[in-house]
């Protein structure tokens, strides 16, 4: 059974960090591309990273670069995504995403709140 499980988000100030993680099962992580998006209600879901399978590739969304990094420990199948200089308009929903040409899974978001 396929899962894939964000935890890390929550609340905090503007300029704050957090540090999102995604766990998996069920899939052979280390073959896939992830990624994280995000999603505020009535938006559609955006791109925020995304992770070549062997971690030695990364692109972010420009929203994000220099305040982002994603990385990935293909021996503990968990992907994650350090936030810095968090902006009120970071709040959202962050979903991970795991892809490997038509098989596309995801997880149900973890929940990303900024504000003072």
């Amino acid at each position: 059974q396929v899962q894939l499980v964000e935890s890390g988000g929550g609340l905090v100030q503007p300029g704050g960090s957090l540090r999102l993680s995604c766990a998996t099962s069920g899939f052979p992580f280390s073959l896939y591309v992830m990624g994280w998006y995000r999603q505020v209600l009535g938006k559609e879901r955006e791109l925020v990273a995304r992770i070549s399978s062997g971690g030695g590739s990364t692109n972010y969304a420009d929203s994000v670069k220099g305040r982002f990094t994603m990385f990935r420990d293909n021996v503990k199948n968990t992907v994650y995504l350090q936030m810095n200089s968090l902006k009120p308009e970071d709040t959202a929903v962050y979903y991970c995403n795991a892809l490997l040409g038509t098989q596309n899974y995801w997880g149900k978001g973890t929940l990303v709140t900024v504000s003072s």
